[in-house]
Parts: C-alpha cells; sequence; structure tokens
C-alpha cells in the first residue's frame, strides 16, 4: 500500500502569541544581501514560470514557479546564501560595511592581503558545498567540504572541481556537521553552515538573509503583489524560515500562507510540530531519502522559531511526492514551460498537484483556503544537479510517482 502524507495544520498556542525575532528579515536588512549579489559576475535574476494549464488542471487561480536551476551555472539556489555569509564574515574581519565590499574590492590584492588566506569549511548533500566552493574559489580563498553517506558521486565531483578538498565520510548528516565544527575549530578554518546551534548563529543568519534575494527577485517578478500561498521545502529549516520571516516582516497577519515540505525520513519540523514544544526535537538515522537536500535530521533553531510562530502547516512527504513534482514539471500540459526540477526542488509541486487533486487530503485542502481563488508560488530549489539520477527517475521510472487514488 502507498505510504500516504502526514501533516499538521499549525494551530498551536505559539500561533497565536508568536515570539520568533523579524527584524533580521526586513527589506532593508535583506536587500543588503541582494545588492552585495548584484556585484558577482554571472548574477542575475533566476525566472519566475508561469503555469496557467497546470493552475487550471489543479484548480488553484494562478500558480507561479521561482525556477533556480538558473542560480550562477550552478543549478541550485544555496550559493546565495553562502557567498553572503562568507562576505560577510570577511567584512566584520576587516571592520568594514559590507555595502563598503562589492565584490570587485573583495577580490582585490589589497584585501586578500589583509586576510591572509581563509578556509572556509561545510558539510553539504551536494548544493550548499557546491556553492561554498565556489564561492571560495571566486574569493581566492580556500573551502573544506564533508558530504554524509550516501552522497552522490556526481555532485562530490562538482565539488572538487569547484578546487575545495571535499570527501564523503561514514556518517549521517547532523553528525557530519559536529564533525566539520571539531575540525575547524582545531584548524582555524571558518565554519560556513546553515544548521544553528548555541553559540553558533551569526553565520547561519547571514546565510538565511543570503536566501532573501530569491524572494525579493520573486516579488518583484509578481510586481510586488503578493501570492496567497507558498510551498517551501526544509531540510534544517534555514530556507523554509526565511520564507517565512520575511513574509511576516512585509505583510504582518495579509502575509501569504507559507507551507512546509520536509522529506518523511528527515521531517524534524514536522515532527517538532507535533510534539507541541517550544524547542525542535531531532530525528535520528541514515536519512536515506531521493531529496538529497533535505536529509537533515536537526532544524536550524532560528529557522524552527519562525515557522513554529507563524507557519500554516507542515508536511512530511514520501519520496513519491517528490519524483511525482519532477515528472509533472518534465512532462509539462501545452502551453506551460518545460522546468527541469530536480529530487528537492520539486517536492512542493508534487504536494501542491497531491492536495488539489487527491480525495484523501480534501480537509487539509480546505483547511488551508486552496481554491479558484488561491494565487500559489512553489520554488523550485534546484535542477538536476546530478543529471544521472534525474534522467534514472524522470526517464527510467527509478521510484514510483504518489498517485492520488
Amino acid at each position: 500500500m502507498q505510504e500516504q502524507l502526514q501533516y499538521l495544520i499549525n494551530q498551536s498556542s505559539f500561533t497565536r502569541k508568536p515570539t520568533a525575532e523579524l527584524a533580521p528579515f526586513r527589506y532593508e536588512e535583506l536587500v543588503k544581501a541582494l545588492d552585495f549579489h548584484r556585484t558577482i559576475p554571472g548574477y542575475a535574476p533566476t525566472p519566475l514560470f508561469h503555469l496557467p494549464q497546470l493552475a487550471k488542471t489543479l484548480g488553484v487561480g494562478e500558480l507561479y514557479l521561482k525556477d533556480e536551476s538558473f542560480r550562477f551555472g550552478l543549478k541550485a539556489f544555496k550559493a546565495l546564501g553562502g557567498a553572503y555569509a562568507m562576505a560577510r564574515h570577511i567584512a566584520d574581519f576587516l571592520e568594514m560595511d559590507i555595502s563598503e565590499l562589492p565584490y570587485e574590492v573583495m577580490i582585490s590584492d589589497e584585501i586578500r592581503k589583509k586576510l591572509n588566506g581563509v578556509t572556509f569549511a561545510t558539510t553539504t548533500d551536494g548544493n550548499h558545498g557546491r556553492g561554498v566552493a565556489w564561492m571560495a574559489r571566486q574569493l581566492k580563498q580556500k573551502a573544506v567540504v564533508y558530504m554524509p553517506k550516501g552522497s552522490s558521486q556526481e555532485r562530490l565531483d562538482a565539488i572538487l572541481r569547484e578546487g575545495a578538498v571535499a570527501e564523503i565520510v561514514d556518517m549521517n548528516y547532523d553528525d557530519a556537521v559536529r564533525m566539520t565544527a571539531e575540525m575547524a575549530e582545531k584548524y582555524g578554518w571558518i565554519v560556513v553552515q546553515d544548521t544553528a546551534w548555541d553559540g553558533y548563529e551569526e553565520i547561519p543568519l547571514w546565510i538565511m538573509q543570503g536566501y532573501g534575494t530569491l524572494m525579493l527577485e520573486s516579488l518583484a517578478q509578481l510586481h510586488e503583489v503578493p501570492p496567497t500561498h507558498i510551498f517551501v521545502q526544509a531540510g534544517v529549516g534555514s530556507f523554509a524560515g526565511m520564507v517565512q520571516g520575511m513574509v511576516t516582516a512585509a505583510y504582518g497577519k495579509q502575509a501569504p500562507k507559507v507551507i512546509v515540505a520536509e522529506a518523511r525520513i528527515a521531517d524534524c519540523l514536522y515532527q517538532s510540530a507535533v510534539s507541541g514544544k517550544a524547542e525542535a526535537i531531532p530525528v535520528g538515522g541514515d536519512l536515506q531519502t531521493v531529496m538529497a537536500g533535505l536529509a537533515c535530521g536537526e532544524a536550524n533553531s532560528i529557522g524552527w522559531n519562525l515557522l513554529r510562530d507563524y507557519s500554516a502547516a507542515f508536511f512530511s512527504c514520501p519520496d513519491a511526492v517528490a519524483t511525482r513534482g519532477m515528472r509533472i514539471l518534465g512532462n509539462p500540459l501545452p502551453g506551460d514551460p518545460h522546468i527541469i526540477s530536480g529530487e528537492s526542488g520539486a517536492v512542493t509541486t508534487g504536494l501542491l498537484s497531491i492536495l488539489m487533486q487527491s480525495p484523501v487530503y480534501q480537509s487539509a485542502k480546505a483547511e488551508l483556503g486552496l481554491d479558484e481563488n488561491a494565487r500559489v508560488l512553489v520554488i523550485s530549489t534546484e535542477g538536476d544537479t546530478d543529471p544521472e539520477r534525474y534522467r534514472d527517475i524522470v526517464w527510467d521510472g527509478e521510484l514510483p510517482s504518489f498517485k492520488q487514488f
């Protein structure tokens, strides 16, 4: 029998008396990251696609998709966060404001001499690590990247091509994060991780603010008319937390409903929401899922607080939700664009399609107000970052798609 979605409509006591800090996600903070990103060679806003035929078929008023497969030639959004956090670290080290350090100044001989060599270190399932390695190369600095067991050789090779020292280690993602922190302490590296913990919150916050560029672009492309619903995927919850923090800071009680999609095997945010506790609870184990970018079992505390207090719903998604989304976007209805969306990128489209078409989830659809008046934004966070795996799924049917009946 097919594994079903698990979900929680968020009506907790935290939503009635929210305490999560919104100030870091106001426009005046996020635009600092956008201004820096604009100075990086190759920067351009990624496309926002309108999918009118899919919207009609699913029964929503409008459907838009932000396609991050075009970001800096890296096929994923992750470089936005790592690049900004690395730039902010350099600016702070030099006791300068980030506005004084556009990319061309940051790579100048004068600045590099003052830095005297920096090694940035991170743990990744692929996209974040490649973004850190790419930015370190742009800045003419060094990068060390560790990947958890089960990581794709193709994603490792992509990181190595960026000039980083990188390897796959025999531990899950969260244990690899701890190992990276220990190695950085030993060798004087700078950890660039979007997982926040006590005593390590500044860089994760900068990473989240860096992701804000994606949403600033999206709202501009929507002519500043916000959607009614935003579907976001979550690993540790940094990206999802940024989206939630930004729209809540900008629109208050009129903010779009943010719906969080996680991989079933690594659904730490969903499990935390179900627990009803203020603090996030971890999910352990090997965390093996087709959604490699979401295979994280311990939440970013900053992101969790925002999602706990303001999000509309949490969905724990079997792998077949993601594969359904990949096939829908890769085989569009006549008149809609063809979109290559990877495993972690497509889970939001898969989830929306199931909620709108399956009779099993009609009550959830109704509670969330997903109907012919809804203007929905989904974000494809990655393209085919592992092309062979993408073809195995979309061409050859390696994994089944979620069936609505």
